[in-house]
Formats: C-alpha cells, sequence, structure tokens
C-alpha cells in the first residue's frame, strides 16, 4: 500500500460528529420565508386555471408566469419546465408555488389552492409509449452470420424497477435575490449545472448568478439533476419575494414521491453461441425516462455500452431507447444505467451456463475481455484487465467453488442454499468526449502569504470523503501538513468550474488536476507570498476519439473492475430470503485513503444488494409512486449482510493520481446479478427481474413444484 493510502480523519468528521455541521435547514429563519409546491394530482392533463384561497398579508404564489426567462430547466434537452403552464405530465408536477413567513400557514395555503384541469389519457407503459426520447445503435462484425452458423440461440428478457436514492437529508434549498443577484444555496451534487440553470430561467447574466453548496446529507446521484429543477423554482419565488430569502425543504414523503429514481428497464438480449463459446450478441435496451428527459441520454449512453458485460464479443448489435411515460422523471442513480444492463448480462451468461451443464464462473471466466481487446464501441482496453486474479482472491475469501459445488446438489428441507458470482467493470470518467468538449475543468491552487493553501474547485463531498482525498494528495506534493490545506464547500463566486460530482470522475480527473497544479506550485514557492496556480484538463494522447453519433471509440479512458460472491438462502416455507455473506475484490487503483475507499465499496455492495432483493417501489394504475416512506420503501442495514467481506487490488492507471481510478459508482452495478445467480441456485429457477421478493420466491418454489409433479404424473 502506497503511503497516501494511510487513513485518516475526514476533514469533515469534526463538525458532523459535534453537531456544528450546518445543512441547509439548520439555517436561522428569522425573516425567512417559506415555500411548498403545489402539485399535478392528474398523470396527464391541460391547466385550465387556478383558484388561490385568501393569501393573508406577506403571502404569495408564483407560478410559469413569474418566471423571468425561458421556463425550461436547463439540463440536456431543457424539456422539463420549472413550472407547468399548459399541460401537466406526470402526477406531482409542479404547477405553482405558494410562498410566506409561517411554514404551518404555507401549507395550509398550498392544500387549499384549487387547480382546474381536464385530465387526459397518460402513458404508464414503456412498450406502448410512443414517444421516444433518444434511440442509439451501434455494433460490430457480422450478427447475422454469426446467428445462422450458432448451434443454438438464447433469447431471453430481463426487467428492473425503480431505485430510491434515500439518501439521509431530503432535498433542499435556500434563494434570496439582492440587488439584481441570485443567490441559492443548500444540498446539491453539482453548483454549475445549478448556476447554468438559474442564468437560463432567471435571465441573468452569469456574473448575477452565486450557488453555494451547504453540507449534504447523501446524494447518490439524486442531487445531480434534481437541485436545478427546484433552485429554479425557488430562485423564481426568491425575485418576487423582494429581497427576502425563500427556503423549500422537502418532507420525506414529497420527496421520495415526486423526485428522481433509477430507471426502470427492459433488456431484451438474443445471443449465438457456437463450439462453447458465445459468438454474437443482440441486445435490446429499454429505459422508462418519465415524463421529461432529464438526464436520460447520458444514462442510456452509459448502460449500452455496458451491455456486452466484460466479455469478448466480436459479433455485437445494441440498440437502447429511452422512452416517455407520464410517471415521474427519472434521473441519475449510482452506476448511471449499467447496473441494470450489467444485471441482464450477468444473469444471461448463468443460464447459458446452466442450459450446457458448465459451471456459470468457468464459462464467463473463458468469455473476459482483455488488455488489447476491443470494447463494445470499438475503443480498447488500454490496461490492464485483472478480473481472473481477483477471482481468485474471491474464491479465496468466500470459499466459492466449494459451496456451489455442493449447493449444485438435490437440497431438502425448509432452507436451502445458493451460491452466485458477478464480474463487471464501470467505466471510469464521463462518458464520450464530455470531459474534453463539455466540462473542460479548471482547478485552482491558493497560496495565502502564511503557507496555507486553499483548494479551489467545483467538487462537492456529500459523505463520499472528496474533501479529505483531495487535500492529502496537495499535501502530499506540497510537503505540507494535512490541516495546512483547505477545502471549503463550493462557491461558484470564489471557484473555477471543474465539473460535476458524479460519473466516478473527481478523484481521478479533477485530483490529477489537483497533483499537477500542486507540482507547479511546489516549483513557484515563494515564501510570505499570495500565489495563485491553475491547471486545466488535457485529454490522453492514447485516448482513440469517440464520436456519439456512430458510438465508436474509447468510451472512457480506463476502467474499475469487480468481482463479487454472493451466498444467500430461502425460506421455502415463508419465501424470505437473506444474504448469509457477500464477498468482493473491487479494483479502484490506488486508494486515496483506505478506510474512506472499503467505506464506500461496502456501502456500494450493500445498496446493490438492495436493490435486488427488497428495494420494492413501484407506480400505481393512476401512475402514482405507492412507496413514499422509510415504512413501505425499505432499504437494507448492517444486519442484512452479517458477512461482509471486501478487498481492495490494486491495478494502478498511470494518469490518475498516484494510480487512482473511480471508484464511487463500481461496487453497486453488478451486485444484484450476483445475488440473483446465489437466488436461482437455491430455488432452482431462472430469474429475469428486480426486485426479487418473499412473494416472487414463494411463487418461484411453486411453479417448480407444479412441475416436478407433472413430470411425475407423466412419467
Amino acid at each position: 500500500m502506497r503511503e497516501i493510502s494511510q487513513s485518516v480523519v475526514k476533514k469533515d468528521h469534526g463538525p458532523k460528529v459535534d453537531g456544528s455541521a450546518l445543512y441547509v435547514g439548520d439555517y436561522p429563519t428569522q425573516g425567512m420565508l417559506f415555500g411548498k409546491l403545489v402539485r399535478s394530482p392528474h398523470a396527464r392533463a391541460q391547466v385550465l386555471g387556478y383558484t388561490l384561497p385568501n393569501l393573508p398579508e406577506g403571502y404569495f404564489a408564483v407560478s410559469a408566469k413569474d418566471v423571468p426567462g425561458v421556463n425550461q430547466v436547463h439540463i440536456v434537452k431543457d424539456d422539463s419546465p420549472v413550472f407547468a403552464d399548459t399541460t401537466v405530465e406526470y402526477i406531482g408536477d409542479p404547477v405553482l408555488m405558494v410562498v410566506g413567513p409561517e411554514e404551518r400557514e404555507v401549507n395550509r395555503l398550498a392544500a387549499e389552492t384549487v387547480v382546474e384541469y381536464a385530465p387526459m389519457t397518460p402513458e404508464l407503459d414503456i412498450l406502448k409509449a410512443d414517444t421516444v426520447f433518444f434511440d442509439y445503435r451501434f455494433g460490430s462484425g457480422e450478427v447475422e452470420q454469426a446467428f445462422e452458423q450458432a448451434d443454438r440461440v438464447y433469447e431471453e428478457a430481463f426487467e428492473t424497477g425503480y431505485q430510491e436514492q434515500a439518501y439521509l437529508e431530503t432535498q433542499g434549498l435556500i434563494a434570496e435575490f439582492v440587488d439584481g443577484k441570485i443567490t441559492v444555496r443548500g444540498s446539491m451534487q453539482c453548483p454549475y449545472y445549478i448556476h447554468g440553470a438559474l442564468a437560463k430561467a432567471l435571465n441573468l447574466p452569469p456574473d448575477r448568478v452565486r450557488v453555494v453548496q451547504d453540507v449534504t446529507g447523501g446524494g447518490f446521484g439524486g442531487k445531480e439533476d434534481y437541485p436545478s429543477i427546484l433552485a429554479c423554482q425557488v430562485a423564481v419565488a426568491a425575485v418576487k419575494a423582494g429581497g427576502k430569502p425563500v427556503r423549500v425543504v422537502y418532507g420525506r414523503r414529497e420527496d421520495m414521491e415526486f423526485t428522481s429514481k433509477r430507471h426502470p428497464s427492459l433488456c431484451t438480449y438474443k445471443v449465438a453461441v457456437k463450439d462453447g463459446r458465445v459468438t454474437a450478441m443482440d441486445i435490446d435496451v429499454l429505459f422508462n425516462a418519465g415524463a421529461f428527459t432529464t438526464l436520460s441520454a447520458v444514462v442510456l449512453q452509459r448502460g449500452i455500452i455496458a451491455a456486452p458485460g466484460a466479455y469478448r464479443v466480436e459479433n455485437l448489435r445494441v440498440r437502447g431507447r429511452a422512452v416517455k411515460t407520464n410517471t415521474v422523471p427519472t434521473g441519475a442513480f449510482r452506476g448511471f444505467g449499467a447496473p441494470q444492463t450489467f444485471f441482464a448480462v450477468e444473469m444471461m451468461m448463468d443460464h447459458i451456463a446452466r442450459d450446457r451443464g458448465e459451471d456459470p464462473l468457468a464459462f464467463k471466466m473463458r468469455h473476459l475481455v482483455r488488455q488489447g481487446d476491443a470494447t463494445s464501441t470499438q475503443g480498447r482496453y488500454h490496461f490492464p484487465v485483472p478480473l481472473p486474479e481477483m477471482v481468485a482472491e474471491v474464491e479465496a475469501m468466500s470459499g466459492y467453488s466449494a459451496k456451489h459445488n455442493a449447493y449444485e446438489q438435490p437440497q431438502t428441507g425448509r432452507f436451502r442454499k445458493g451460491m452466485g458470482v458477478s464480474l463487471w467493470f464501470h467505466g471510469a470518467g464521463f462518458t464520450g468526449s464530455g470531459e474534453r468538449d463539455l466540462i473542460k475543468a479548471t482547478v485552482r491552487l491558493h497560496k495565502e502569504p502564511n503557507g496555507r493553501v486553499e483548494i479551489l474547485a467545483s467538487q462537492t463531498d456529500m459523505g463520499q470523503g472528496i474533501k479529505t482525498t483531495l487535500c492529502k494528495i496537495v499535501a502530499n506534493e506540497l510537503n505540507l501538513p494535512l490541516d495546512q490545506v483547505a477545502y471549503e464547500n463550493p462557491d461558484t463566486d470564489r471557484v473555477p468550474d471543474s465539473g460535476p460530482t458524479v460519473a466516478s470522475r473527481s478523484l481521478m480527473t479533477v485530483g490529477e488536476l489537483l497533483r499537477r497544479a500542486a507540482i507547479t506550485l511546489r516549483g513557484q514557492w515563494l515564501p510570505g507570498v499570495d500565489q495563485v496556480v491553475e491547471e486545466h484538463f488535457k485529454e490522453p494522447d492514447f485516448v482513440i476519439p469517440f464520436y456519439l453519433e456512430t458510438f465508436q471509440g474509447d468510451a472512457y479512458p480506463t476502467y474499475a473492475w469487480a468481482v463479487c460472491a454472493v451466498e444467500a438462502q430461502v425460506d421455502t416455507l415463508t419465501g424470505v430470503n437473506e444474504v448469509l455473506g457477500a464477498w468482493a475484490s473491487f479494483d479502484v487503483g490506488t486508494p486515496m485513503d483506505h478506510n474512506i475507499v472499503v467505506g464506500q465499496m461496502e456501502g456500494g455492495l450493500l445498496q446493490g444488494l438492495g436493490y435486488a432483493s427488497m428495494e420494492q417501489m413501484a407506480a400505481d394504475n393512476r401512475g402514482r409512486i405507492r412507496n413514499n416512506s422509510f415504512t413501505d420503501y425499505i432499504i437494507p442495514t448492517s444486519m442484512d449482510v452479517p458477512v461482509m467481506q471486501v478487498n481492495l487490488h490494486v491495478q494502478e492507471y498511470p494518469l490518475g493520481p498516484y494510480g487512482a481510478k473511480g471508484a464511487g459508482e463500481l461496487p453497486l452495478v453488478g451486485a444484484a446479478s450476483a445475488y440473483m445467480a446465489a437466488m436461482e441456485q437455491a430455488i432452482g429457477e431462472n430469474i429475469r427481474h428486480i426486485p426479487f421478493t418473499a412473494e416472487d420466491a414463494l411463487d418461484a418454489l411453486s411453479a417448480r413444484q407444479k412441475e416436478a409433479q407433472a413430470h411425475d404424473e407423466r412419467n
């Protein structure tokens, strides 16, 4: 382990432990106004008008007519309105906001506001949706020829549901408009995303917009795009408030019901096998984008790029679509489209192997990509692929083979066990040329005359430890004590745009920029002098240019890798299924802080297991999210995985700081398929959807029992 990997006390540990950290809900409320959104009860309708109750002095409402600029939230395609105007497109679509000095009174007035609608027929089924937001296609080789020559062709469809980010702190922002300048602060991942959205909606020049991140209690992607929407709404209210600050902090039910989720998906795989090898894949990926596009384009891009998994597929055809339904818009979530397709491809490979009478792990190992192989987009795996060594590590930790072989024997009794394994990657950084052409990251280091150095960047710490790890990098290069390097919450008036805190890019990309800036500062260091150095992103020379129009080239400069084995047990009487143990090896390059990275790996792995097993969320036949509290949306705790062991396998990336790669999203991506493979072995039936609940287990066991009885009767 490198010296920099040694763990330290996190930079924000003290304020969070002693209670001095200020979250958006902690600010003094004297002189504050409070906002409450009035939302559509219809999945699709025309808005005919609204009637407000008698508003006491100091109370007012804002709607689309109050938006000073364009009534659109700048995200990707900018189709989300700040406030719904002529139509509403999902249950929860905001029509207006009631604002005033007493929060309870504001809530009452909002509840008494009457909006007149002309309901229209909503589209809730992705298979019937006629609006396709995004439609991508790519491939390589001779797909049709491979299918014609195949010994066997397999075809299956796999379905995944919603997943709620379930951050501890709900969405919340404060806006204030003073002397022609808007300031928005609160819980967020991407200050400059919000900055751009505010400038458009308020018709303000960039220097009249300020965005400040407060201490943020978790994000997991849920605070990437959604705060831009809320910020525009609160800012419009602040403009009308005449200098008074306006605060909106969601309650848990409002947050869970109306903010973005992971995209539900339907992935159909057609696979050709000849002489025991997969020779072709024809893959169709369908994502439910909900009512507006938000980030569906980039979520879908990553999902389809990952669709063939970590396997060599010479003949490949992939189509991916994100379609509109009149349901809550879906958006960013840790893994960003890859968990959906990795679940599908890993289960598909398991099913083919078992049908052939082969061990699933051996079958997968035979197909693994290697350094120098082509990626799904005809880029290259430029660096070593350490999956074989990582499989050996997981085998040693878990005893996978012995347990898997034992559970293959006929099991009797009430409790049955299974062992599953999954292999996956996560592309580190923005997809394609996004980092070079769109983000164009800039960082600065400010050395004060007393020798203290401040990092100036727009990366946000939402619990993942980026304040600590970036400071460690700079302190290491400058040979300074860690307490001499500071990193405050980003403020767009003070820091350059180093890009959003997403896509597992912050440490690998921004951390490396800061390392280079520190080297420059070290060479220019003048005692007692105020100095500033700046560093800009430059794409590595080895990268094969990526073209989104054709999906050709290096989608990512490098990859983080993972292997996970899961042991599961099902109670055949109740259907209750549980994880007995989870063992994983993760390659994120050199960890910048061992404890921080292990915590990320354990947390992400648990989040992925919850996605597979218990995080059931659905919309009813009207399009309304039914699970809107932690009473009926269950997430895993430490009690749900009694044994968890994580190993950090280090395969250094030469262009990351000290060999570091992206880390945050990797551990969630492939956990679901390892768990489901274990459940398949325990139950004896193929599984094609997640989450897989106790009711699903009972249905599968019942179907298997009926098949066995029918077989006995025939014989």
